[in-house]
């Protein structure tokens, strides 16, 4: 082991490498030359008294010490980024870069225009938006902010319950003009239905909560929200969609209220450190009312 700890350059070069599967692909992302990327990786080796790669058809194979490696240095990477957004704000002055993570379908429909309006506002502020249905840690500040539809179980974190998004069967009024309107869930067996492709956690726990949910039954099947939705506005069948999303399009109707409707929790949340800085603190102030207002379109 050397006496000298790796610096944060060799963790970057690394981290990079994992990513991209080569020298040269790490190069491009990180606009280094490739030499200097392969010194980085041989240094941290060298440092480590570990090989990380091994060289293959494919190009650069992790080695099980570079896995075991991985999340200690994506930590790292996380910290030096929530470093910078910290050092890009003044003490008691609205500006800065503040990183927010939400789903697709929130950061995609809903929360452009709470932003723009928030910019226009405090035109300091420079804006994150990372798009993910996976919960990110908000105590290994990856984001500064995240907005969940799941009740947050870290602590050291400042959270607001905003209320239900409810979630409901909706189609083109069109679709519905062609094929009927279903009057049972039984009744969708004979419609073309949008839906989800893998079964993952979130999908088996609606599934529990509305019986009837078969993964055979749809004729579209996509994971990604967004194209649930698209599908959706382009009247290809009947999907689940947010309902106050729902409201903002005349196009679009719900069937089947009465028996299907789906309450998800919306929660904004912060580590409770950062409700000290002010950057933080007035964006999450105007995504509690901004998506206060969005829950109140669909009642």
């Amino acid at each position: 082991m050397a006496s000298r700890e790796p610096g944060w350059d060799l963790y970057r070069s690394f981290l990079a490498v994992l990513e991209e599967g080569s020298l040269s692909g790490a190069a491009r992302a990180l606009d280094l030359t490739q030499p200097t990327v392969g010194r980085h990786v041989d240094a941290l080796e060298a440092a480590l008294g570990e090989a990380l790669f091994t060289r293959s058809a494919h190009g650069l194979e992790p080695t099980d010490a570079a896995q075991a490696l991985r999340p200690h240095a994506e930590a790292i990477a996380a910290e030096a980024a929530a470093l910078l957004r910290k050092a890009s704000g003044r003490r008691g002055v609205v500006q800065g870069t503040v990183r927010i993570t939400a789903s697709e379908v929130i950061g995609v429909e809903v929360l452009p225009p709470i932003l723009a309006a928030l910019r226009r506002t405090h035109p300091g502020l420079v804006l994150e938006l990372a798009l993910t249905s996976t919960v990110e840690d908000l105590l290994r500040r990856e984001a500064d902010i995240a907005v969940r539809m799941v009740a947050p179980k870290q602590e050291a974190l400042l959270a607001r319950r905003i209320g239900d998004v409810m979630l409901g069967l909706h189609a083109r009024r069109d679709y519905l003009d062609r094929c009927g309107v279903p009057d049972s869930l039984a009744a969708l067996h004979g419609h073309t239905l949008i839906g989800f492709d893998r079964e993952t956690a979130a999908v088996n726990a609606m599934r529990r909560r509305i019986s009837g949910l078969d993964r055979e039954m749809f004729a579209l099947r996509a994971d990604s929200d967004l194209a649930q939705l698209a599908a959706i506005r382009a009247g290809f069948g009947i999907g689940v969609c947010q309902v106050p999303l729902a409201a903002r399009d005349p196009s679009l109707a719900r069937v089947l209220g009465g028996e299907f409707a789906l309450p998800l929790p919306c929660w904004v949340a912060m580590h409770e450190a950062m409700a000290r800085d002010p950057r933080c603190r007035v964006v999450f102030d105007a995504l509690v009312r901004g998506l206060s207002d969005y829950l109140r379109d669909g009642v």
